[in-house]
């Protein structure tokens, strides 16, 4: 175990937390659970490598980021991948007769003892890296076996065709090459960090395509007649009817794959050529978001904290599908969260659990629709209600006498920018004076890729995107050329950017008149409001993300 007090000496010593921070932190390790220093992370104080850095301080051992590394493929054999998985190690390199180990708990003298005899090398050096780090390096090098095509051979010679007789289909998607397909595709969406599997057919083939980060990436095309046992194990898994292909359905898969609980949403649509198949993979053992590893500089994460801290108001956030809502109000409500509070939630569907907050899912086929659940939740005495979206009249007015009586209500709405979602409550129904009486502040977001830093470079852009963004010529921004670490598409991951408006007297008397978005943007942008495309310039120019992408996320609000 590492000296955890001597970890939070550390951090208090080199200013990266203060004493309230470190009380807030005790009270939260003793309501949870969790060691004090993930109490850090969690609450967004400190960020996991903040924490690895000064572990390794205590222990007297190096330090690394595995994000600056590049491990030979060679070197990776040299530990088995379960024996790596089970005792969170990678081999970094070998020199001479010295291996040099990454690993979580560099004290785990079992694991080196056991490494030391499989890979008969005495001398093993060992660093301490993050377990975020470890897991991430272990996920990227160490793959699963299996080769699609030897599977297609295998059904050819078989005889495993298209076929219509549905009681032989269900004989057929239990057979072992199938599921095995079925596995590949899952496993490889997995380890490439993919959101989204999408499975759809066309008239002489069936194609897969990957969502990660947020686009779409082809991966594999299969033979047409390979369709519908590909479709109906899936189907079958996710306990659909097989023998109905002509309507909608959805579906739940909760498998445990590559030491990850992975909880599937599935849809079905009837096309011209077949079902298309969407499955969202929702990874239930990922640690959630502290609001600084969401992408909020340190004066929003500031501003924020003061409106989620608010005893009562509204609190939205706005954007389209995808654009990361939900994870920031996951975040809001873990940084809020105590054991003085009562928080309640009516989400659709309930995506990840957070420990001491009821959560409840939407159900509108048992008559648990936002607008009755949250009639109901009001019943339970709460302090704090996310309501997963505002899509109604009902829901809105509830969601404000809610908000007017004396709690704090965080919800969504799908506006392309904050002030729209002003406007947008207008449009509903609702009047102005409601609106700027119970909403306190309105969060607008996207997501953007961020650079990979293996492949990282400088370069200075050129060509019409200048004038679109208003850049000056000359000045140098950051790319991505493209590696294997990043599948030759120059990103890693996905960072919000942000605008936040926040309430004041001048807003509230435009809302009551009814004036524009575009007027209330204007004038919170004279009281200091950073638009999307400002945030996302700003982080631009840090090397988080690249022009190309601050224009491809925020061109509609131009």
């Amino acid at each position: 175990m590492f000296e955890r007090i001597e970890v939070v000496d550390l951090l208090l010593r080199h200013k990266l937390i203060n004493q309230e921070q470190i009380d807030k932190a005790k009270e939260e390790s003793r309501r949870i659970g969790l060691p004090i220093e993930r109490c850090f992370v969690k609450l967004g104080f400190v960020t996991d490598e903040d924490i690895t850095n000064e572990q390794a301080s205590a222990l007297g051992v190096p330090y690394i980021n595995l994000m600056d590394y590049i491990i030979d493929g060679e070197v990776v054999k040299l530990i088995p991948e379960n024996i790596a998985k089970k005792h969170k190690a990678i081999p970094l390199f070998k020199i001479g007769e010295s291996l040099t180990v990454a690993m979580a708990n560099p004290r785990d003298i079992a694991a080196l003892d056991q490494i030391r005899r499989l890979t008969k090398i005495e001398n093993i050096d060992t660093v301490l890296a993050s377990e975020k780090g470890v897991q991430s390096a272990l996920d990227s090098y160490y793959g699963f076996t299996g080769s699609v095509d030897d599977i297609i051979s295998y059904i050819d010679r078989e005889k495993i065709f298209e076929t219509s007789d549905d009681k032989k289909l269900s004989d057929i998607v239990e057979e072992t090459p199938v599921i095995k397909l079925v596995n590949i595709i899952v496993l490889q969406a997995v380890k490439d960090r993919a959101s989204d599997i999408h499975i759809e057919p066309e008239e002489n083939k069936l194609r897969v395509r990957y969502r990660i980060d947020g686009v779409l990436h082809e991966k594999n095309t299969f033979p047409k007649k390979l369709q519908n046992v590909v479709i109906s194990r899936i189907k079958v898994l996710s306990k659909m009817d097989i023998a109905e292909s002509r309507k909608p359905q959805d579906g739940r898969i909760r498998l445990r794959m590559d030491n990850k609980d992975l909880d599937i949403r599935v849809s079905a649509f009837p096309t011209i050529h077949g079902e298309n198949l969407v499955l969202r993979l929702l990874d239930k053992s990922t640690v959630l978001y502290g609001l600084m590893e969401l992408g909020f500089s340190k004066e929003e994460i500031e501003v924020f904290n003061k409106l989620i801290h608010r005893p009562n108001g509204i609190m939205l956030v706005t954007g389209p599908t995808g654009s990361g809502k939900t994870t920031t109000l996951y975040a809001a409500l873990s940084t809020v969260n105590s054991t003085e509070k009562n928080i309640i939630t009516l989400e659709d569907p309930v995506e990840y659990e957070i420990p001491l907050i009821r959560q409840t899912a939407i159900n509108p086929k048992a008559g648990v629709t936002f607008a009755t659940g949250l009639r109901s939740i009001l019943r339970q005495d709460p302090d704090i209600i996310m309501v997963g979206e505002i899509r109604d009249k009902e829901t809105a007015e509830i969601s404000i006498q809610a908000a007017l009586t004396g709690h704090l209500v965080f919800s969504t709405l799908h506006t392309n920018d904050a002030p729209s979602a002003l406007t947008r409550l207008i449009d509903m129904g609702i009047e102005p004076f409601l609106i700027s009486s119970s909403v306190i502040g309105i969060l607008a977001q996207r997501l953007v890729r961020t650079i990979c830093d293996k492949c990282k470079e400088k370069y200075i852009p050129s060509g019409p995107i200048l004038k679109e963004l208003e850049i000056k010529e000359g000045e140098e921004f950051f790319r991505g050329k493209g590696c294997k670490h990043c599948h030759d598409s120059g990103f890693v991951g996905r960072i919000g950017i942000y605008e936040l408006i926040v309430m004041n007297e001048d807003i509230r008397k435009m809302v009551d008149a009814k004036k524009s978005a575009d007027e209330i943007k204007r004038r919170a942008v004279e009281f200091g409001m950073k638009t999307l495309r400002q945030d996302g310039l700003e982080k631009a120019g840090r090397g988080v993300t690249t022009i190309e992408e601050v224009l491809r996320v925020t061109t509609e609000m131009e």
